[in-house]
């Protein structure tokens, strides 16, 4: 179950700090001229909700918005004009300015004064750092390729530092995870309790994110690396890992400041509740032609004379139906700007019908001991469960997607095709990041198309982000730029 948390003062000045780094406003906490790798001096105790904080806020606003528009959930609405660069595939450089500075010094600079703090009793507490430590980086490298890893997070002695290979730094986020492993285990130390965002202090729930997580972290692997993967995986399973049955969220509330960074955003002065994202054809039919009934959870049909309906809108189309009213995401996943629901959405860093897709992935690839076809439909209930959508029998017996797919597949490509193309209906919206980052990985599902307003190549789709002009600017090593359209080191030439 999802837990909300209730801040006390303390927890709210330090989320406050990260809560501005959404796409407007611009504070000391955020100056582009600060070096993220010059570390500031906390409480550890007090850093921990900051850490979790900071990532929640890249996952759940900038990356949110990028994620979702183009793995092709979201697209510019024709009445607005917000995020028109993102879907056409024209974003500027600046524009990760605030996302990087969140992940290195909002969320990975204060986990690792978390770790290095000299207080006893903080085990726990330096266990769910090590973990913050490890998601990030791999967010970072995911987004980015190649990243500061070896020369991060250090005082002034490092104001230039180097980027190493995406290679090295999966190296570090299985090493990171392994840390913190026995720490979780330890007893008797400082228990995190409310200051711990996500679990509230639930050490069993964070050794079974430790799990997913590196189950994750190693089919990233499966086709650049598949002879590390499967080894990963099997010395996983040896351990008689225990994964997430439930998610991984931190919760928001309605009050000015702890909404969903999303909707924090929409509802900002800057953007004034206008609706930006509207539903993509690209997903709508899909679920329609599945006959599934979460698309009205994703989705909201405007109570409007004209539209009885929901209405949709080819990827990337805004200047072609520039008077259509578009049926919006729901509050649901914080989508709706009108909608004060949507300030309670929450945000999900790994959720329960991902880990169970991951497991099933495993065992597809025959590298994973378990049952496919319970761990696959173990997946679309948790998603159905999640939204509201109903009993997930007739759909997972029925959709052409769904069970019919899994039975027919023969191949492990054809098991992973449509293990991968549940997971991405699932995360419609909530994990929107993580659904393009998997289709940049594994190609699936296969009915993406280009955007309409695409300003590069023909035929070609974003394949990483760019790296901010805040390291252009303050970092010697700056690698230079790289195209959105190269991959990534684990990533495919797609389309």
């Amino acid at each position: 179950m999802t837990r909300k948390y209730k801040l006390n003062l303390k927890q709210a000045l330090f989320i406050g700090l990260v809560a501005i780094a959404g796409f407007s406003g611009c504070k000391k906490y955020l100056d582009t001229n600060q070096n993220p790798n010059n570390p500031d001096t906390a409480n550890p105790t007090l850093l921990l909700p900051t850490t979790q904080a900071a990532i929640s806020q890249v996952i759940g606003n900038s990356f949110q918005v990028y994620g979702n528009i183009w793995a092709q959930y979201w697209t510019q609405s024709p009445l607005a004009s917000q995020y028109k660069t993102i879907d056409q595939y024209a974003p500027s450089a600046t524009d990760f300015n605030r996302p990087w500075l969140n992940l290195y010094r909002g969320a990975l600079i204060n986990a690792d004064l978390i770790i290095k703090s000299p207080e006893a009793g903080l085990e726990n507490i330096k266990g769910i750092a090590y973990l913050m430590k490890a998601y990030s980086f791999q967010v970072a490298t995911d987004a980015f390729g190649d990243v500061p890893l070896s020369q991060a997070l250090q005082p002034t002695a490092y104001q230039n530092p180097k980027y190493d290979t995406q290679q090295a730094v999966y190296d570090s986020i299985f090493v990171y995870i392994n840390r913190a492993l026995p720490l979780l285990n330890a007893t008797g130390g400082v228990a995190p309790g409310a200051q711990d965002m996500i679990f509230q202090g639930n050490m069993a729930q964070w050794v079974a994110f430790a799990n997913t997580l590196e189950l994750r972290a190693y089919l990233r692997l499966a086709i650049k690396d598949p002879t590390t993967a499967q080894a990963g995986i099997a010395a996983l399973y040896q351990t008689n890992p225990t994964f997430l049955t439930t998610d991984a969220t931190i919760t928001y509330t309605s009050t000015g400041g702890n909404e969903n960074p999303f909707y924090n955003e929409a509802a900002s002065p800057t953007l004034a509740k206008t609706q930006n994202v509207v539903a993509s054809s690209t997903i709508v039919n899909a679920f329609t032609r599945n006959n599934d009934p979460r698309l009205g959870k994703f989705f909201v049909i405007y109570n409007n004379p004209a539209q009885d309906s929901l209405e949709s809108i080819p990827q990337g189309s805004f200047l072609t139906f520039n008077q259509k009213i578009v049926s919006p995401p729901s509050p649901l996943v914080g989508g709706q700007a009108i909608n004060p629901a949507s300030a309670t959405a929450p945000v999900k860093l790994i959720s329960a019908t991902e880990s169970y897709f991951l497991q099933a992935e495993a065992v597809a690839r025959g590298w994973a001991s378990g049952n496919l076809t319970t761990l696959y439909e173990a997946g679309i209930t948790a998603s159905f469960i999640a939204t509201g959508a109903g009993d997930p029998t007739t759909y997972i017996n029925t959709a052409p997607d769904a069970l019919p797919a899994l039975t027919a597949a023969v191949s492990v490509n054809d098991k992973v095709k449509a293990i991968i193309t549940q997971k991405y209906y699932a995360m419609c919206g909530f994990q929107g990041f993580e659904a393009w980052t998997e289709w940049r990985r594994t190609g699936y599902p296969t009915f993406f198309v280009t955007s309409a307003g695409s300003t590069i190549a023909a035929g070609e789709m974003p394949l990483r982000m760019l790296y901010p002009n805040s390291e252009l600017t303050s970092n010697l090593s700056y690698p230079g730029t790289i195209l959105i359209n190269v991959p990534v080191w684990w990533g495919l030439q797609l389309p």
